[in-house]
């Protein structure tokens, strides 16, 4: 039995932020921000949080993946939208694998992706049956902080199992240490971070090779051996400083992609694993560390199945799907860091009521339609009654995922009357490849865009709209241009 990485995706939110306009914005207050001044963070859309992009991340890994193969899906954030609602539920339900499937929300570390995919390789060792492991980071920060300089936005995901892997599970070791470089109590919005010198000093450099040793030792390998080395501190110098004092290769260093994404906490690490195996051959043995109250360490060697795998967006993929932001007080209103007269459009009641989400849950979710068995033809959504006219069959659909079909823009419109977050609203008609169609929000669309009817679509899970008065939100599936997403076949 060989365990290890079967498959692997991830997800950036297309917009980044200029650090620059923080700075602009903010330098007059704190003027040691132009220093970190250089580079883009990922800035994620109105809709989207750390659910949405474990979704696209998943559905990324999953690329060629029989779904119905899935044993469990865990997912790691200390960005949850939910608290007391299994966050990796809603996951399961969007990738419409719910049913006889474990699912497990893991939090409350910056390790907590590392730490539950060292778990999830160990339960896969038990039964070897594939488990989806996926971390995902949308983290509010202070403005005018370094936080909100450093800290960016996005996900990864792993399938992990026993099979033919990309990449082998060499070892794994934890360093466990009450060891506090930043906290967030209960009930509080924003971390409270410490000292940066000391976090590096008595942290990072004590505790991060003590794990590294130990599992090294473990696998059997020198420190020179290791080909790439992800360490996800956004502290310049820091993974290099490390390298040297542990032994290993100074072109190990994995980039940390501070430039161009910044620090996704808890999912950063998987982040960084996804982007080197991107880049891997086989027969690379890839490091993988998560610090927090302590650290853990994660050894993988790379196999000739790697270069068989399927293509994907990944990290490098999603990292070109690139559009330019330097609005600052954008990001400020999409993360409700500010207080926004949103107008009377906006005061709409938005409870949902939970019996009708739960009855419609596949159509809502899983955007499940039907297939009439009769005729063939699709329809969205699924109904007593087939749609063909020359038809009219009764009760004879079928299940008919719609998430994956590609579709076409058949009309389309810019509403500024209609309330969004982000004006204008758009929305329009589309039509799917293998028949069906729907009208659909639009989602990741320039408010200059070049529409056009014909042009290719693709769904995406994001957040349809927020009950702030009750702390609730729905989920949907947006239409966007397929050009921004996955390359066309």
């Amino acid at each position: 039995m060989s365990i290890g990485i079967l498959s692997f995706g991830g997800y950036v939110p297309r917009a980044r932020l200029s650090r620059q306009a923080i700075v602009a914005a903010n330098a007059w207050f704190n003027a040691g921000l132009k220093a970190l001044g250089k580079g883009e963070r990922s800035m994620a859309n109105w809709d989207e949080d750390s659910v949405t992009m474990a979704v696209e991340a998943a559905r990324d890994c999953l690329t060629g993946i029989d779904r119905t193969t899935l044993s469990a899906i865990h997912m790691a954030s200390t960005s949850f939208p939910f608290q007391d609602r299994q966050n990796s539920g809603i996951v399961a339900a969007a990738l419409d694998v719910e049913g006889g499937i474990q699912t497990l929300d893991l939090s409350s570390s910056q390790r907590a992706a590392t730490s539950g995919l060292a778990a999830a390789l160990r339960m896969a060792a038990g039964d070897g049956a594939p488990i989806l492991f996926t971390a995902a980071e949308k983290r509010r920060t202070k403005a005018a902080s370094p936080l909100e300089m450093t800290t960016g936005d996005g996900a990864a995901a792993v399938l992990v199992g026993d099979g033919d892997p990309v990449a082998t599970f060499l070892a794994g070791h934890t360093e466990t240490v009450d060891f506090v470089d930043h906290y967030r109590g209960q009930d509080e919005a924003y971390d409270y971070t410490w000292e940066e010198r000391w976090v590096r000093d008595e942290g990072y450099m004590k505790i991060v090779p003590a794990a590294v040793a130990a599992v090294l030792a473990k696998a059997g390998v020198e420190p020179g051996a290791v080909d790439r080395f992800c360490f996800p501190a956004a502290a310049r110098g820091v993974a290099a400083g490390l390298a040297r004092k542990m032994g290993l290769r100074e072109d190990a260093v994995a980039d940390n992609l501070q430039a161009n994404l910044g620090e996704a906490g808890a999912a950063h690490p998987l982040i960084m694993l996804v982007h080197a195996l991107e880049q891997a051959t086989p027969g690379e043995k890839i490091l993988v560390t998560g610090f927090g109250q302590g650290c853990d360490a994660l050894l993988f060697e790379t196999t000739e199945a790697l270069a068989a795998l399927p293509a994907r967006m990944g990290i490098a993929g999603h990292l070109a799907r690139r559009r330019a932001e330097s609005n600052y007080q954008k990001f400020l209103a999409f993360n409700d860091l500010i207080t926004l007269e949103r107008g009377l459009r906006a005061e709409v009641d938005k409870q949902t009521g939970l019996t009708t989400l739960f009855r419609n849950r596949g159509m809502v979710e899983g955007m499940i339609g039907g297939r009439c068995t009769q005729c063939g033809t699709l329809q969205f959504p699924k109904s007593n009654v087939c749609v063909n006219p020359n038809c009219g069959a009764v009760d004879s659909q079928e299940d008919q995922p719609f998430s994956d079909v590609r579709g076409r823009l058949n009309s389309f419109t810019a509403d500024r009357l209609t309330y969004s977050p982000d004006p204008p609203a758009f929305y329009g008609m589309i039509q799917f490849d293998e028949g069906g169609r729907l009208m659909s929000d639009f989602t990741d669309v320039d408010p200059d865009a070049d529409l056009r009817v014909g042009m290719p679509m693709r769904m995406m899970f994001r957040v349809k709209d927020y009950d702030t008065k009750r702390g609730f939100r729905r989920y949907f599936w947006k239409a966007t241009p397929a050009e921004n997403t996955i390359t066309e076949e």
